[in-house]
């Protein structure tokens, strides 16, 4: 028993040890399948060619008082089916898509997209002789909204059809609220009132909860009326005139309204630089911190041309419309709201706007680049506002003068509608948030 013991264990650990060579072999092996697996090129997928691509927007400039930018939104490709490269359409607008946009391509191809598929469905409820489906009128600081409701029944992408609907408009106008008379409180009531039929009667409202509808308004009174029905606000889309996400505008979801004073008293400026001799312009109400601080700091200045008031009729002929004509940069603080209708007239009149608003999301940011026709500066930055704007060279100056009549076209307002205005502009930033809705 003894003597056999040890042959017994030698015989275990010649048996151990072939487990282990063994082991150790099939790793190799295992190691050395894989290893060449991993350096072959993935096999091809080609899956079917889709209609539409989301895709990330560059950072876009926003009026703030942290320079920071809104947060990306996506952009929406047409992209081109295999086989139908003979029916391509030549481009002749190659001069017009300059780098003002952010994307120049996608803009182009996403707007013949839009041109051919959007479809808005407007509520046909409510009595236009009240405030609803009409506008007040079409002139003054508040013509944006008026206009709107007008181009929105002139257009191609109105339908009879609310199953053929991609967004929903509710066409209820506190501006004409305010021009009847209404108290700001019976204003909320008659907007939730209003949404309230609109959901009992239809079932649109249900299926996305609101995100798929959106309202129009441009005065500061139906903003406040507005918020004062919570579950509106935030689900629809908005699109106002004044745009400041510190106090509830969500920039993915809402759209900024340019504040247009239409019609404008002079022609368009542009192409002039030889006459702006005047370094800045200002004048107007002191209705704001910044503009008590713009007034105070540069009024007797000799080279910035600021005025704590208005300028009386009383001194002239539109001379404060001329004024725009000679002048480099006109200064746009913000009012009692971020926004101020001094930035389009500004770029209508061919004066570099000098942006001075915190927390004001500019209209058509994520299409335009504001950086190359703006001067887009902190409200902190006034009290170097002479400097800023001396530091600016003449090159400089004329690129930004240049770029600024490039967009005119997108800050004007049209009856009916012309391609690529603030109508086709607004509703073109509607078809991008049909398409965040929608993905």
């Amino acid at each position: 028993m003894i003597a056999g013991k040890p042959p017994l264990q030698q015989s275990q650990l010649f048996s151990l040890k072939g487990s282990v060579l063994t082991l150790s072999i099939l790793t190799l092996i295992s190691f050395t399948y894989f290893s060449f697996k991993s350096l072959r090129p993935p096999l091809p997928f080609s899956p079917p060619t889709p209609q539409i691509t989301l895709l990330p927007s560059s950072a876009t400039a926003t009026a703030t008082g942290t320079n920071t930018t809104t947060p990306s939104q996506p952009r929406i490709v047409a992209e081109k089916k295999e086989g139908n490269v003979g029916e391509e359409q030549e481009d002749n607008d190659d001069d017009f898509f300059t780098d003002i946009y952010h994307s120049p391509k996608l803009f182009k191809m996403n707007f013949e997209e839009m041109e051919k598929k959007f479809k808005i469905y407007i509520y046909p409820d409510g009595d236009p002789k009240t405030f609803y489906q009409t506008p007040r009128k079409l002139t003054g600081k508040y013509a944006s909204e008026g206009y709107f409701f007008q181009n929105i029944r002139e257009s191609r992408f109105r339908t009879e059809d609310p199953d053929q609907a991609h967004l929903f408009f509710i066409p209820i106008s506190c501006h004409k609220m305010r021009g009847k008379g209404t108290p700001y409180e019976n204003m909320t009531i008659i907007v939730q009132n209003y949404l309230d039929g609109l959901i009992a009667k239809y079932p649109y409202w249900n299926r996305t909860l609101g995100a798929d509808h959106f309202f129009v308004t441009c005065h500061d009174v139906g903003v406040r009326a507005t918020e004062g029905v919570p579950f509106l606000v935030k689900n629809a889309i908005r699109v106002v005139c004044s745009p400041s996400y510190d106090v509830g505008f969500i920039p993915h979801k809402d759209v900024a309204l340019p504040q247009v004073l239409q019609p404008f008293a002079l022609p368009a400026g542009g192409n002039d630089v030889e006459n702006r001799t005047s370094l800045g312009f200002w004048a107007g109400h002191r209705n704001s911190k910044i503009r008590v601080i713009l007034a105070r700091v540069w009024e007797n200045d000799t080279e910035l041309d600021i005025s704590n008031n208005r300028i009386s009729r009383a001194t002239g002929h539109l001379v404060y419309q001329k004024r725009f004509y000679r002048t480099k940069f006109c200064i746009c603080p913000g009012g009692s709201q971020v926004n101020s209708a001094r930035i389009t007239d500004s770029i209508h009149y061919g004066c570099v706007p000098v942006i001075l608003s915190n927390y004001y999301d500019l209209p058509f940011n994520d299409i335009l680049d504001w950086q190359k026709f703006a001067v887009i500066l902190k409200e902190s930055d006034v009290y170097q506002l002479k400097q800023i704007l001396k530091s600016i060279s003449h090159e400089e100056f004329v690129s930004l003068h240049n770029n600024l009549v490039k967009v005119q076209k997108h800050f004007q307002w049209n009856t009916p509608p012309v391609k690529f205005d603030a109508f086709h502009m607004v509703i073109y930033e509607l078809w991008l948030r049909h398409h965040v809705i929608k993905y």
